[in-house]
Formats: C-alpha cells, sequence, structure tokens
C-alpha cells in the first residue's frame, strides 16, 4: 500500500494542466448527453396529466433513449479502441444534436420518441470513450478520483434537467421543453470536436513481445489468452452482473421520484424539481467521495460492497417513508436515495477499465454501459406498471431486494493475481 501511494503521488505531480482539462470536456460531455436521455423522465407528469398517458405509457418513452444507447455503446467502445476518444465523443454528440432538433420539432409523441432513440444512439458515445479518456490520461492512484469526478455527470445531468425540464414544459408545453437539450448538446459536440486530445497509448505489441522473449511456448499461449479479458477470467462479467443489479433501483428514484413527489405527496412541480435536482448533485458529490476512499484504500470492490448494502437500505427507507405517508421526511429520503444509488457507478467503471487494459477498455466500458441501460430502458415500463399494480411502497421494497443479490456476486480478488479487489 506505501509503494502505491508513493507512485501515485509521484505521478499526480507530473500530471500537469491537460488531463484535467480532458477530464473537465469528458465530464460536460456526458452531462449533456445525460440530460437529452433523461429528459423524457422529467416529461412524465406534463404527459401524465396533459396528454393523459398511463405511467407505463409514459415509461416507453422514457425507456427510448436508453434503448438507443444499448444498441451503440458497444460500437463507440469498439470504435474508440480503433481510432481513439476525440472523434467518437464528436461525432456522436453530434448526432445526439442533431436528433434532439428533431425531437424539438416533431409533430407527434410517436417521431418525438424516434427522435429520443436516436439521441441516446449518439449520446452513448460520451459514455463509452470517455472513461477511456479519463483512464488514458491519470495514472492508477488518481484513477479513482478522476472517475469519481468524471461520474458526476449521470447524476448533474439528471439534476439540471430536472429543476430546469418540468418548469419549462409548465410553461410551454413539450416543443419549449425541448429546446434546452437541444442547445446544450450542440455546444458540447462543439467542445468535443474542437479541443478533446487522445490520450497516448501504450505499444500494441507488448505483451506478446515479453511473451516471447521469454521464450516459452506456454507463456506465449497465456499472453493470447489474456488478449481478451472476458476469456481470462469471470471478474468482468461479475462486474457487469452487479451493476446491472445496482441500477435498478438508481433508475427507479431517477425516474419516479419526481411523480411520486407530485402524485403521491402533493408536491408542487417546481419544488419537486427543485428536490430531486439538489438530490442527484449531492449523489455526484458522493461519487468524488468513494473514488477517493477507493484510491486510499486500494481497492475499488470493497467500497462497492459497502455502496450495495446502503443502496438496499435507503430503498426499504423510500418504501416506509411512502407506506407510513412521512411527507415531512420525503425530501430527506429522496436525497439519501438519490445519493447512495449513484454512488457505484464511478467504483465499478473504474474497476472495469482497469481489468480490461487499454486495448479493450471501449469494449469493455460499452458493455458495462450496455448491461446497465438494458437494464434501465426495461426499469421505467416495468416499474410504471408495478406502481400501477401494487403501488410505491411495494415497487420501492422490491428495488430494494436486488442490492442484497448483489453483494455475493462482488469480486474480492483477481483470479490471476490474487491480488485484492
Amino acid at each position: 500500500m506505501t509503494t502505491q501511494t508513493t507512485s501515485a503521488t509521484s505521478s499526480t505531480a507530473t500530471l500537469g494542466a491537460r488531463p484535467w482539462f480532458m477530464l473537465a470536456l469528458g465530464l460536460f460531455s456526458q452531462v449533456a448527453g445525460t440530460i437529452v436521455v433523461t429528459t423524457p423522465a422529467f416529461l412524465v407528469p406534463s404527459l401524465n396529466a396533459d396528454r393523459g398517458l398511463s405511467l407505463a405509457e409514459a415509461g416507453l418513452l422514457v425507456a427510448a433513449p436508453s434503448v438507443g444507447m444499448v444498441l451503440t455503446l458497444i460500437l463507440w467502445g469498439a470504435l474508440a479502441d480503433r481510432i481513439g476518444e476525440h472523434w467518437v465523443i464528436g461525432a456522436g454528440l453530434a448526432v445526439a444534436a442533431l436528433a434532439a432538433l428533431g425531437a424539438l420539432l416533431a409533430g407527434d409523441l410517436v417521431s418525438t420518441g424516434v427522435f429520443f432513440l436516436v439521441a441516446g444512439m449518439g449520446a452513448a458515445s460520451a459514455n463509452a470513450a470517455g472513461g477511456r479518456l479519463v483512464v488514458g490520461w491519470f495514472p492508477p492512484g488518481r484513477r479513482g478520483l478522476a472517475m469519481g469526478i468524471r461520474q458526476m455527470a449521470q447524476p448533474l445531468g439528471v439534476a439540471v434537467a430536472a429543476i430546469v425540464i418540468p418548469p419549462l414544459a409548465a410553461a410551454g408545453g413539450l416543443p419549449v421543453a425541448l429546446v434546452f437539450p437541444f442547445i446544450v448538446v450542440t455546444l458540447a459536440a462543439l467542445a468535443a470536436v474542437v479541443f478533446i486530445v487522445d490520450p497516448p497509448r501504450p505499444a500494441k505489441a507488448g505483451a506478446a513481445v515479453t511473451a516471447a522473449d521469454d521464450d516459452s511456448g506456454a507463456e506465449l499461449a497465456r499472453a493470447r489468452r489474456l488478449a481478451n479479458p472476458y476469456r481470462s477470467s469471470s471478474l468482468l462479467w461479475q462486474i457487469h452482473s452487479v451493476s446491472v443489479l445496482l441500477v435498478v433501483p438508481q433508475f427507479v428514484v431517477s425516474t419516479f421520484a419526481l411523480v411520486w413527489l407530485i402524485n403521491s405527496e402533493g408536491w408542487e412541480p417546481l419544488v419537486a424539481g427543485i428536490v430531486v435536482g439538489v438530490a442527484q448533485f449531492v449523489g455526484a458529490l458522493g461519487r468524488i467521495v468513494v473514488g477517493v476512499v477507493s484510491d486510499r484504500v486500494g481497492s475499488r470492490m470493497g467500497p462497492l460492497r459497502v455502496v450495495a448494502a446502503l443502496a438496499s437500505l435507503v430503498m426499504v427507507l423510500l418504501a416506509l417513508t411512502d407506506w407510513l405517508h412521512l411527507s415531512g421526511f420525503a425530501a430527506v429520503a429522496i436525497v439519501l436515495a438519490s445519493a447512495v444509488t449513484v454512488a457505484d457507478n464511478g467504483l465499478a467503471f473504474t474497476a472495469v477499465a482497469e481489468i480490461a487494459g487499454s486495448r479493450w477498455s471501449g469494449r469493455a466500458l460499452g458493455a458495462q454501459n450496455t448491461a446497465q441501460f438494458l437494464a434501465a430502458a426495461a426499469t421505467a415500463p416495468l416499474v410504471g406498471l408495478l406502481i400501477g399494480a401494487v403501488g410505491f411502497a411495494a415497487s420501492f421494497a422490491v428495488a430494494a431486494a436486488l442490492p442484497l443479490v448483489a453483494l455475493p456476486l462482488i469480486p474480492r480478488r483477481r483470479i490471476d493475481t490474487g491480488e485484492r479487489l
């Protein structure tokens, strides 16, 4: 641990300003993409009240961007592995900007949903390539912090959308509400194209040459197997599975917190939006905290186990708040649930990138995102149906069970080295 800390300190001293600037650009790129992807979730109260859509029907519109992301995340990651992050993020956000413009000009909800699907396909570029950008520019001893900051993008994007979109929708309807995500993602696309610089890459043949120099056929065969991290161990599969289970409570809170406060607790839309926005901001700070902790303790999975246990606890708390009609405690419950349920992402993403290595991290992070967004795409309509059938309290309780299922799946040691995770 001492050697690791010394190395990290030395590496940090020579970082300079560029890695932090690249981190800021990556953060802005994903914030913009998140705003586009989560905007439909904050149109649900308006669609429910003004257009007469049920929660399950509105959930289909909410799911459209997530479905789009699922279709393209691995493709963007593979492209980033081949050509780098600069053009992948820039081109993807340009697609998202054009799709946001299409949604703004669309005359019906079906067309709007299609454009949101395409917007999700473009926004996926920042998710798949942004993690590579951070891992490439930061040394191991600072990646937990850097990835924690980068992973602030999702709760920050949700926070901004929660505060801005409901009042715009209430004032001017769907077209007015969609102006904001179009402007933000257009600015992010321009910034990515002009300013993002790909991090330096190690030589392609490094691992193979080292094995060949050993003049050992067994070592060479092992090096070839290790070229694909999905074949060498089950670690990545385990982390993907854990992340799927943990993302469901996160999306239950981010999708239905606003409508719960308005419809069930009787809050005004503006006040409810501010509470949800503040909750997401607290969650963004929480990702930094757990990232720093993971750097200090030299483990990503240890803090992840703590977060998973707390996620179950806060969802139970949310269920009890609704069941016991504790309206005065609703804001506290939402803040706690939002903060805890988003805290796992940075830890899992950092671990995936480190285990996969620079030649596979784009695809591995794409697979990580794909698994999560498949779960997210299913969460909105299915939980909408569940809430309609059994109410909010029981639905929150169901979500509380999933982190408990995830706990035994969280890896403890690397299979190839025995290293503590």
